[in-house]
């Protein structure tokens, strides 16, 4: 099936697409905070999503952790002092780079496999809403703790 195909494609070349991810969210105008904060960090995040990514979108009983773990980060987020709309176009750039590099492979030589495609691409589109959605509830969650004043870093 051309969706295991795509996943291990995806996975195999973790490294180099959040490489990708990295340089663009470093100069993107919409996320200025990431363009100083350590690269290590924000690339083992990234890294950590494309590797794992199969393993997130297979099946319903991950979803608890996706919430789990994205919700912690929207918490890290605030206390970090990224603004929200930033760390949503971070999420939204680590789907983009996804599927540009999808693309790419010129992996979609019949509408079949097209079709297949579009069936991966919707369970990782919902994998990235249910990302952004528990980001910001921690985020959300961070901020009301602290009532509108960050701690200090």
């Amino acid at each position: 099936m051309i969706a295991q195909k795509l996943i291990h494609l995806i996975e195999a070349h973790a490294t180099e697409l959040a490489g990708r991810w990295l340089r663009d969210v470093q100069k993107n105008q919409e996320t200025p905070t990431y363009h100083h904060f350590p690269e290590d960090n924000l690339h083992e995040r990234a890294y950590d999503v494309y590797c794992q990514l199969g393993k997130w979108i297979e099946t319903e009983s991950h979803q608890r952790r996706i919430g789990e773990i994205y919700t912690k980060l929207g918490a890290e987020r605030y206390r970090e002092g990224f603004r929200l709309s930033e760390v949503v176009q971070a999420l939204i750039l680590t789907k983009r780079h996804l599927w540009m590099f999808v693309l790419e492979q010129g992996f979609f030589d019949s509408a079949l496999e097209l079709y297949q495609a579009q069936d991966l691409y919707n369970s990782v589109d919902l994998f990235f809403d249910r990302a952004i959605h528990f980001t910001v509830r921690g985020f959300e969650t961070e901020a009301r703790l602290y009532q509108g004043s960050r701690p200090s870093l």
